[in-house]
């Protein structure tokens, strides 16, 4: 048995040696043979930089995350910032880091798959959504953030979306996602890239002040709002209006929508939603707000206001599924060695990433031109803020230099 266990062990030992051998001559990195222990399953999503599948590994299924090299050159730095802080993580609330490896041009990073999909569609399962359950999503997600700040990391992109069940389970864990723009920061250093997600971002991160943790509580406090009346606490479609809306620091709680909703979750959010980021709470003194122990939360079933919420975002999905096919057939065309790791049909990989439901064979004439004029809109809006933006940067830089 004892000679059984060694002959196998130098076997294992020869055949490493003999593939990271053959590796180096067919040009592959030393960590590529590791990419034949997973076998590529369906898209779970496109971003800038590459794709999200689904795989069957030596644990199990996980979710490997693929980036197009030619995508980051000249800032390789960034995934080996989000490799080296997904090692770090080790938090229930918080998505585990499993393993790495790369090809001469992809980068792959695997995580534990989430499977019970995302907050909001989670929810819509349930026959009823209190005050008092989102109460509870609200510190189970602070919990996560408040772990990341006490590491001196900031998420930057807290959203509904990057709020994930691990499985389908009652009792499942929710868990915080993606953290491609996440950053560890040195001792009083102060970020100024723009970064997040429209709508979740920031008054100082839009303004491409100097930033820190503040930003999360910021992010936080719009899900809180947008998870208790089913829509977002700002509503301006251009960079500047939403700017302006946010630095305004008024709130609006619509008596129709809040006025069965405790006053001590008026007063969460209003702590914060504030402009000044110094006047936001940490993270760890918003854990001690009364609200988030769940004695002050009503047992208002809040759940109608969600669905509402989900019906207006899966047209949106609809608009972002055609885009998603397209992002996936442009990075398609950027591929220099095995294909096998983008998917061939994007449209199905659309469906698949969008949660939605592949649409039926045909669509009316009319659904067809709402879609099309969805996606026109929304191309439009695209172009608009980028013009706003750049006259954003403009109007600053000419304040700058005026005071100087």
């Amino acid at each position: 048995m004892r000679f059984s266990r060694l002959a196998h062990s130098l076997i294992s030992t020869v055949s490493e040696a003999v593939s990271s051998v053959l590796n180096k001559f067919s040009g592959q990195p030393a960590t590529y043979d590791k990419k034949q222990l997973y076998k590529m399953g369906r898209t779970l999503g496109a971003g800038t930089y590459g794709i999200v599948r689904e795989a069957d590994g030596p644990t199990g299924k996980v979710a490997v995350k693929i980036i197009l090299k030619k995508n980051v050159k000249g800032n390789e730095r960034m995934v080996y910032d989000e490799l080296e802080l997904l090692q770090r993580l080790h938090h229930p609330h918080i998505i585990r880091f499993v393993d790495w490896f790369e090809s001469r041009d992809k980068y792959y990073i695997v995580t534990q798959l989430a499977t019970g999909g995302e907050l909001f569609d989670r929810i819509c399962e349930y026959g009823k959504f209190t005050e008092k359950d989102a109460s509870r999503v609200i510190r189970e997600v602070l919990g996560a953030v408040d772990y990341l700040h006490q590491n001196n990391i900031v998420h930057r992109d807290l959203k509904p979306e990057n709020l994930l069940y691990l499985t389908n389970e009652p009792d499942s864990s929710l868990v915080l996602a993606d953290f491609g723009i996440a950053k560890m920061l040195e001792a009083n250093e102060m970020l100024t890239t723009m970064a997040g997600s429209f709508g979740y971002a920031a008054p100082e991160v839009m303004l491409k002040r100097g930033h820190g943790k503040p930003v999360d509580m910021w992010s936080l406090g719009v899900i809180t709002y947008t998870l208790l009346c089913g829509y977002s606490p700002f509503r301006s479609e251009s960079l500047p209006e939403l700017v302006e809306e946010c630095q305004s620091g008024r709130i609006i709680f619509h008596d129709r929508y809040w006025k069965e909703v405790s006053k001590d979750a008026k007063l969460f959010i209003g702590l914060l939603l504030q402009p000044d980021p110094d006047n936001r709470p940490t993270s760890g003194a918003a854990l001690k707000h009364s609200w988030l122990k769940g004695d002050t939360a009503t047992d208002y079933d809040i759940l109608p206001e969600i669905k509402s919420y989900i019906a207006r975002a899966r047209l949106r999905r609809g608009v972002e599924m055609v885009k998603l096919k397209n992002r996936i057939e442009a990075l398609k065309m950027q591929e220099d060695d095995d294909t096998s790791d983008l998917p061939l049909d994007s449209v199905t990989a659309a469906v698949h990433s969008s949660g939605a439901k592949p649409p039926p064979p045909r669509l009316s004439r009319a659904a067809r031109s709402a879609i099309f004029r969805e996606v026109v809109l929304a191309k439009v809006r695209e172009m608009k803020e980028q013009e706003a933006q750049e006259k954003v940067e403009r109007d600053i830089s000419a304040a700058a230099a005026g005071r100087h």
